[in-house]
């Protein structure tokens, strides 16, 4: 008999080690005014419900089955280089995702990639590999059976602001 395993679901941070910390979602504009205030990045920023400040800075978007970092996303990761000098207590996350096509675990180890591919951009520029922190989820957030528009934006890296 052939034993099959299923693949380990990616765990996002204790809520308690991100910007927002335990209380949770809601934003609160208090608690994102560490962006420099003429960045604009605090007007985009929104915690989800897992207390993790989200949209502060953008995701950076890939080619169908592609790990690298296109020049027109590269502006976006040097946005997350300045974030992080600017807040010296924080570090980011950096959620590779993947379309719905592919097997979980192939598209888990190109999220992977994805993640790691920005994570070395930043370091290129500059960035102390210990303030970024990687995390494939895969295919898990992708919509099945998508259209062609919506796989577009399922093909990325997420930048997740965390606290030190």
């Amino acid at each position: 008999m052939i034993l099959a395993g299923c693949s380990k679901k990616p765990l996002r941070p204790d809520p308690s080690a991100t910007v927002l910390g335990p209380q949770g979602g809601g934003l609160n504009p208090q608690d994102v005014q560490t962006a420099d205030a003429n960045s604009g990045l605090e007007q985009r920023g929104a915690f989800d419900a897992n207390g993790q400040l989200r949209g502060a800075l953008e995701s950076v978007y890939f080619d169908f089955d592609r790990s690298n970092i296109k020049k027109g996303e590269q502006a976006k990761l040097q946005a997350a280089k300045e974030y992080l000098e600017k807040n010296a207590g924080t570090r980011i996350l950096l959620e590779g995702h993947c379309d719905w096509r592919g097997t979980d675990e192939y598209n888990l180890a190109l999220g992977d990639r994805r993640a790691n591919e920005a994570k070395k951009y930043l370091v290129s520029l500059g960035v102390s590999a210990d303030k970024v922190e990687t995390l494939s989820k895969g295919s898990e957030e992708a919509k099945k059976n998508a259209d062609a528009a919506t796989m577009t934006k399922d093909r990325r890296a997420d930048v997740v602001v965390l606290k030190q």
